[in-house]
């Protein structure tokens, strides 16, 4: 506590400097005192914490922010007082408290930048150029650093050492494309001001000003040459090397303006970095710069000369330099001319590439830039003509056209047969006929998802019945195997096939929210759950198990919240309100059902999972004084059905670590609501929940259920789980279980962030 004192020592002379001032109260003062002691006294514990700092710090901007709003208040109109120490003592704590940080933290990239912008933001220019060096000497592969660095030296009129800065960044990190970036911004900028400095000076580089300069120095020489009386000889030597140095002057300033330096930059990095995102970066900064536009069409040609020769058969390079001529501004026929120059190179190139891998991206580049301009807001005859040329490619019988490009076609031809009907061949493009073509695609090429995704789309689009769609989707399915196999098997519920659940259900990127709860979903997932065991690869299998598991979690869990909700409407607040008849039977009642070997082997043949939601028969009128004792019993029902559906996913599927999240996840928003009305087996299922879950993910589970135990009041319990992991997992995956609950438990003993001084300003 000893630095504690020392630091209360140190704020006296500014807190009273504040009070003298009639900036802050004496009772304010004592708050801020009150706060700051709290502050240090979190910083001096034996395993500080970075966010104590970050709290600490913001608390004194926020100060900072607030003395200065007073300070405006009390001098409006009145001569500005002599400076004194409280003018920049609370801006001088924030930096020390980012030392004290830094002294303990200095592996912290994010504490260096960040420390680097309030310096910045306060207007201490030394000091910002100290923190970068000192971050640099510490951190020389972090182009970040660079780049802050190199930005405050050219606020501040420093190109030469902005310069330097980002070169010795891109001698560190040569493959950094943030770096190159930034070097080519900086070089653009520099060339900007240069010639808007000439421009005021009256600089004039061109033709003919080399020579009008010759003729000056001419006349000069000849009148000293007069007065002194020297030969002619010596005249026209002195006239020479004048004219020389004058052209050569001009020359260099037109190569400057003409971008000679940006272009020597850009070259280099295409040495160093031959890859097409450092082409697309490029191309995104100077199509955006402000310059001249005569200096950017050089700029850009040069761009795509350096991209034809580095990455000549690079798909998405081939795509970028076709369309070198399509810019935002075009319109009228200088689109149609540039549109038709970038399809016609496109489409020769898709003929052009020899078969294998790099003309399957092709036809994917191809397709997508068909896509990307018919979806935009131009004329329909161009979108005619960009469809047409691409079901020509889909429909060539010399070679095999790639598969994007003829599920492109059957999507085009699906989505714009009525709006391009004036446009498009009528041979083609009656729903028969596209029909027809989609069926054909998908028999010649029969692995391949995204055909069978467009005759899906395409069947679905014209009508057809729904024992022909399902016919289709069965057949896809049974045809697909490899990329793409897990949209196939989810087509269906993506696509209102069947309906899946709201209320209730937490959404992630693996199982995504159903729309509407329908019990019917529930036996579809279970038939795909057991029709996908037919899949050979066990890899692809894998996925889509894990696609369809996680569906199915979502659905349940949302059909369970559902009838927890509904119960809880129908509750009855009073006596007579109980005397109610309940002749209405639930969706998908629940009963709890005896775990034997026999149940096991049910579910192993996908018929014992739905039997958790098999509907309950109603027991007629109920009577009076009845009414709650049957609201308790509907809420242990659904909680039974969780434990149920909980041990139906851990011994009859092949359930995963990303599942078992998920449906951890669930029955923790679960419980929430459960305790509210008295269930006490809330735990007992996310017990089961990290169970099944620890056997898959040792550490994750692990964490997730010391910290639902922390939440709720169950310290003690948490770190019993947390030291018997030290029995079953290895010695690195205990350290990390170690790390995380340490985390944890820190996070929650941290007071919440103070929100400051409760004063009006």
């Amino acid at each position: 506590m000893e630095r504690v004192q020392f630091e209360q020592e140190q704020m006296l002379a500014e807190l009273k400097d504040l009070v003298q001032k009639g900036i802050f109260t004496q009772r304010e003062v004592k708050q801020i005192m009150q706060k700051r002691t709290a502050f240090e006294t979190a910083l001096v514990r034996r395993i500080p914490q970075k966010n104590d700092y970050l709290r600490y710090a913001t608390y004194e901007m926020g100060l900072e922010a607030l003395r200065r709003k007073r300070v405006k208040r009390l001098t409006q109109g009145d001569a500005r007082p002599p400076p004194s120490v409280s003018d920049y003592a609370l801006v001088r704590r924030q930096f020390h408290i980012f030392e004290r940080a830094l002294k303990k933290f200095k592996g912290d990239v994010a504490l260096w930048i960040q420390y680097i912008r309030v310096a910045k933001k306060e207007g201490a220019r030394t000091l910002v150029g100290r923190i970068s060096a000192r971050a640099l000497q510490l951190h020389p592969n972090v182009p970040a650093l660079y780049i802050l660095a190199a930005s405050h030296e050219l606020e501040h009129l420093s190109p030469s050492a902005a310069r330097a800065l980002l070169q010795r960044g891109i001698r560190l990190n040569t493959e950094s494309v943030e770096l190159w970036r930034e070097y080519v911004k900086m070089e653009m900028g520099f060339l900007e001001n240069m010639r808007r400095r000439w421009s005021v000076l009256g600089i004039e580089v061109g033709e003919g000003k080399g020579q009008e300069k010759g003729k000056g120095k001419e006349k000069e020489i000849d009148a000293d040459a007069d007065e002194q009386g020297k030969g002619g000889e010596d005249v026209e030597k002195m006239e020479v090397d004048a004219e020389e140095v004058g052209n050569d002057g001009d020359a260099a300033k037109k190569a400057i303006l003409e971008g000679a330096i940006v272009k020597s930059v850009m070259s280099s990095a295409a040495k160093a970095i031959p890859k097409i995102h450092l082409f697309t970066s490029l191309h995104e900064l100077i199509s955006a710069y402000p310059c001249l536009p005569s200096l950017r069409n050089s700029l850009l040609d040069y761009l795509f000369s350096l991209l034809h020769s580095v990455l000549p058969s690079d798909p998405t390079a081939i795509k970028l330099y076709a369309s070198r001529y399509l810019t935002p501004d075009l319109e009228g026929e200088d689109l149609v001319d540039a549109l038709r120059k970038a399809n016609e190179e496109l489409a020769i190139a898709v003929k052009e590439a020899n078969q294998g891998e790099n003309t399957e991206k092709l036809g994917e580049i191809y397709a997508q830039f068909v896509q990307e301009w018919c979806e935009k807001d131009i004329d329909n005859s161009l979108k005619g003509y960009l469809v047409t040329s691409l079901q020509l490619l889909a429909q060539r019988k010399t070679t095999a056209p790639p598969p994007a490009l003829v599920s492109a076609n059957i999507r085009l031809l699906t989505s714009y047969h009525e709006l391009l009907q004036e446009y498009l061949p009528q041979s083609s493009n009656t729903p028969e006929k596209i029909l027809r073509l989609a069926r054909k695609c998908t028999t010649k090429n029969t692995g391949r998802a995204q055909v069978w995704l467009a005759r899906l789309d395409a069947e679905r689009a014209f009508g057809a019945s729904g024992e022909e769609l399902d016919r289709a989707w069965d057949d896809a399915r049974g045809a697909v195997q490899g990329k793409g196999i897990e949209s196939v098997w989810l087509w269906g519920l993506d696509h209102g096939h069947v309906r899946a659940s709201g209320e209730g259900a937490v959404s992630s990127d693996l199982a995504p929210l159903p729309s509407e709860p329908d019990p019917e979903q529930v036996q579809l997932l279970e038939r795909l759950l057991k029709d996908s065991r037919r899949i050979q690869d066990a890899e692809a299998w894998g996925r889509v198990h894990e696609m369809l598991l996680a569906r199915y979690t979502a659905v349940t869990h949302a059909e369970l919240s559902r009838r927890l909700k509904s119960a809880v409407a129908a509750e009855p607040e009073s006596e007579e309100a109980a005397m109610v008849t309940d002749t209405q039977e639930p969706g998908a009642g629940i009963r709890k059902r005896k775990r034997t070997l026999e149940d096991v082997g049910n579910a192993d043949s996908g018929n014992g999972l739905s039997e958790a939601y098999s509907t309950a028969r109603s027991h007629g009128p109920l009577k009076k004084g009845q009414a709650k004792i049957a609201f308790t019993g509907q809420v242990e029902a659904v909680a039974a059905a969780r434990a149920e559906r909980v041990w139906q996913l851990g011994t009859a599927q092949m359930t995963t670590a990303r599942v078992w999240e998920e449906v951890f996840a669930q029955e923790e928003d679960a419980a929430e609501e459960l305790v509210k009305y008295g269930c006490e087996s809330v735990q007992r299922v996310l017990e089961s929940v990290y169970e099944y879950w620890r056997r898959k993910d040792g550490v994750t589970a692990t964490v997730q259920w010391g910290r639902w135990l922390l939440a709720h009041g169950r310290a003690k319990e948490g770190m019993e789980v947390v030291v018997r992991v030290r029995s079953w997992l290895g010695a690195e995956d205990v350290r990390e279980v170690e790390r995380r609950w340490k985390r944890a438990v820190e996070g929650r003993e941290t007071p919440e962030d103070d929100r400051g001084i409760d004063v009006d300003a």
